[in-house]
């Protein structure tokens, strides 16, 4: 029998006056109770009760010590409440962690009308490229591209991550529209360096079927910011297979123009992802955080398993 609950039977007895009460308060027997003060009364090496044939009275040590407990008991009772009420409702601190392109162009546009709907959360934005630990960095929950699979960590996909290639109209009016995936070798071509790696972002094609290959093309440009890379496109630097979110906006406003449709990469892992310890009881201000943001991705078209790029049209 745990400590815990030896105190239980403690200060049943001192509020029954005899075994018999306490064991009807706790639901046990008589012999179970007075067994289960003896043992106390032997971790303390003191005497709680006075006992006699026909009463139980307590001492003066065991009066202090009921006190003692009898307090205790309240402020693990009120911290218990508390703890759950902070858990239930949605407040405190929400530290997120983004990836770059992702927090700047789709997460920071929606913390605004997010602060106004959750006032009580206060939040802490880390925007950066690189795979933390989640639970080591005290994180509640990470925008990612793709995930590290942790049996300490649960991944949610809030869509698939899918690519588009792009390129500005200046650029084809000036250079002339490739007939084939071949042609691109003659053309100029904006590379994408993968920091992690320092590997540059695989490039897939339509073959004659339009079936998406995978092409070994030169580029022309590189660089390792994304942002930069669609405005390179959109400066008319050449082609660019862009992620969707970042295709978006110059699609949107004509600076870009996509010519074939989508390509989604097949592996599991491919998406955006939010991810967020494993745990038995979500505190409120991940969970609202979730709700909100698949609430906003799927006003925008986007959900586990489609983007907005499923309806681009493309030029070829």
């Amino acid at each position: 029998m745990d400590k815990l609950r030896l105190l239980e039977i403690f200060l049943a007895t001192c509020e029954g006056g005899s075994f018999a009460a306490a064991a009807r308060a706790c639901g046990s027997d008589p012999s179970t109770v007075s067994k289960a003060v003896n043992r106390l009364e032997t971790q303390l090496g003191l005497t709680l009760f006075q006992r006699s044939t026909r009463q139980l009275s307590i001492t003066t040590a065991g009066q202090r010590y009921a006190s003692t407990v009898r307090q205790m008991m309240q402020d693990l009772t009120t911290c218990e409440h508390e703890l759950k009420h902070l858990n239930d409702s949605p407040g405190g601190t929400l530290r997120i962690n983004a990836a770059v392109c992702y927090g700047h162009l789709y997460l920071r546009p929606l913390l605004q009308s997010f602060c106004q709907s959750y006032p009580a959360i206060r939040l802490e934005l880390e925007i950066n490229d690189l795979h933390v630990d989640i639970i080591e960095n005290n994180i509640d929950i990470a925008l990612r591209t793709g995930y590290v699979k942790d049996s300490r960590l649960v991944a949610r996909r809030l869509s698939p991550m899918d690519f588009l290639l792009c390129v500005s109209p200046h650029y084809l009016a000036a250079h002339g529209m490739p007939s084939c995936a071949n042609d691109f070798e003659q053309h100029s071509w904006i590379g994408f360096r993968i920091k992690q790696t320092q590997q540059l972002q695989p490039i897939f094609l339509p073959d004659a079927l339009g079936e998406y290959q995978l092409y070994e093309l030169t580029p022309r440009h590189i660089t390792d910011d994304g942002e930069a890379m669609a405005h390179m496109c959109a400066d008319g630097l050449g082609f660019a297979q862009l992620p969707h979110f970042l295709a978006k906006a110059g699609l949107e406003s004509g600076e870009l123009v996509s010519l074939y449709r989508y390509y989604r990469p097949p592996e599991p892992d491919n998406g955006v992802f939010a991810i967020y310890p494993k745990r038995d009881y979500l505190p409120a201000r991940v969970r609202v955080f979730i709700e909100f943001i698949t609430a906003a991705l799927e006003a925008q078209g986007e959900s586990a398993n489609h983007t907005w790029a499923e309806r681009q049209s493309p030029i070829r």
